[in-house]
């Protein structure tokens, strides 16, 4: 594993494809970032948390509670956290609903390596200012 650029930022995977969730992983822990769990559902990721997770990676489409749901809950529960959700559905109304319920970014399925590591750079850059 390679060393993690930001030792503050922990990142947690929710996605009910096992191939999109380690396909994900991969991708960032080869560029540096700190893992910090993975889940493949809603009610999975909530317990993460409990981690010090402050990024999650949330697909919308999931089964018992959608990705949508749970950035809700997440957003409700932890305030410092960021969420960048994920769809392959690319509809006006669901990126809104997206960002209403909590998400800082929305990623459009499939996105390039660099589209995710932008989205995550924007996101460190941010939290860096609030401190």
């Amino acid at each position: 594993m390679a060393s993690t650029r930001n030792e503050d930022l922990k990142i947690v995977v929710v996605d009910d494809s096992d191939f999109s969730r380690n396909s994900l992983i991969e991708i960032l822990e080869k560029n540096g970032f700190n893992i910090v769990g993975q889940a493949a559902s809603a009610n999975e990721a909530i317990p993460l948390l409990s981690t010090g997770a402050n990024l999650f990676l949330i697909d919308i489409v999931m089964p018992e509670v959608s990705g949508i749901e749970l950035a809700k809950i997440l957003s409700e529960n932890s305030k410092d956290s960021k969420i960048i959700m994920m769809s392959s559905l690319n509809m006006e109304s669901i990126i809104i609903e997206s960002i209403s319920n909590g998400a800082v970014d929305f990623l459009t399925k499939p996105f390039g390596e660099q589209d995710l590591i932008r989205s995550i750079n924007k996101i460190e850059i941010e939290m860096e200012r609030d401190i």
